[in-house]
């Protein structure tokens, strides 16, 4: 009797993976979750990410009342402890991949993701799936890291037009495929806005502006307070995320605001938390002043919820250059002002409501899996 063939692809994935919170985090979950279904697929990750003294925020890990997807990742490396980098490299081939994907979002892992790369063998297929490739805070150093990082892989996803610009900046001869980012749909049902409210200790009648996710200065939160400040009473602002770095800033543009319907929550948002902000809000907000893409808009998309995001990066893209919100243009608390007023003042909100719903039917995990799959066939 002849032996059973194995005709599925042995895929490695190195990023953060639970235990490690966040975006990154969330979105290669789903993805191993979808490429489990169609390959061999194992999971590597950090022993540790960041020193704590580095980390801006209150932990780099998810708590035990949070309920992340626990992914079976193995923990390899440490970012900041380069002897830990041969055994990392060891340890993915030792798996035998066909195909190594590394996830890549800041220049400060390009070292070790090079080395990870290079010591795989010939006819591994190595792709670099890109987040974010130049950083938002910028260094002297990133170009030089970033170009060597490139240089050891074989191919590219990139996320976003931004990215894709980047990418082509540094490396013209780069071999890339576009996708785009799936909407994230494990945060929970919809619930009705009232019950939402109401959980929140929110007012019931007003029209709810929310600012969702880590808070860093790229991000803009800043602008939207003084945006926010010459908004009438029939407005309030829900703020949901943990500050990274000095919260004064933030903390006195509250306490001066003329509109004093604020509300601040700040924390990690749990994964089985994240539908009640959604729900509550009429308009999700994202005055950013950089971006490449952001994974709000697929959450926010997923609630049914329209945004209005500043014209950086990435963003113009994720709304369907107006089909599933609006735009303003970045740093200008007027502007934005004068647009959330226009949103809310037309029926525009309805419109993109409803441009949501049918988008939805064309945007899923499992088909990003398929492409990416199909794409590495390529290489």
């Amino acid at each position: 009797m002849k032996p059973v063939l194995n005709l599925k692809k042995r895929i490695a994935i190195f990023s953060a993976f639970y235990p490690y919170r966040g975006g990154i985090a969330q979105f290669n979950a789903k993805l191993y979750r979808s490429l489990e279904k169609i390959s061999d697929v194992k999971a590597f990750t950090f022993k540790q990410q960041y020193p704590n003294f580095l980390f801006p925020g209150k932990s780099q890990l998810v708590t035990e009342s949070d309920h992340a997807d626990a992914i079976p990742a193995q923990r390899i490396v440490s970012t900041f402890n380069p002897l830990t980098y041969g055994s990392a490299s060891k340890q993915i081939k030792s798996y035998k991949p066909d195909i190594f994907i590394a996830n890549f979002w800041m220049s400060f892992f390009a070292i070790f993701l090079s080395k990870m790369a290079r010591k795989q063998n010939d006819n591994v297929k190595k792709i670099a799936l890109i987040h974010n490739l130049i950083p938002h805070e910028k260094r002297f150093f990133d170009k030089y890291l970033i170009k060597k990082m490139l240089c050891s892989y074989d191919a590219f996803i990139v996320l976003s037009n931004a990215v894709e610009k980047d990418l082509l900046s540094i490396y013209p001869s780069a071999k890339y495929i576009k996708l785009e980012h799936p909407w994230y749909d494990h945060f929970g049902e919809i619930l009705p806005s009232e019950k939402a409210r109401e959980v929140l200790k929110l007012e019931q009648n007003r029209k709810t502006l929310l600012f969702f996710g880590l808070i860093r200065d790229y991000k803009g939160l800043d602008i939207l307070l003084k945006a926010f400040s010459n908004l009438d009473d029939t407005y309030q602002l829900v703020i949901a995320g943990e500050i990274y770095g000095k919260a004064d800033k933030y903390l006195s543009l509250i306490e001066n605001s003329k509109n004093k319907n604020i509300y601040l929550f700040n924390q990690y948002i749990a994964d089985d938390e994240v539908n009640l902000y959604f729900s509550a809000a009429d308009l999700c907000v994202l005055p950013y002043r950089s971006a490449t893409q952001s994974g709000i808009t697929g959450t926010s998309f997923q609630f049914n919820l329209p945004v209005l995001a500043t014209n950086v990066g990435g963003l113009n893209e994720a709304i369907k250059n107006g089909k599933l919100g609006d735009l303003v243009e970045p740093e200008n608390p007027e502007s934005m002002y004068l647009k959330i007023q226009e949103v809310f003042n037309t029926n525009n909100l309805e419109i993109f409501k409803k441009n949501i719903q049918i988008e939805k039917n064309n945007n899923n995990w499992d088909e990003f899996a398929q492409k990416l799959m199909a794409f590495a066939s390529t290489i």
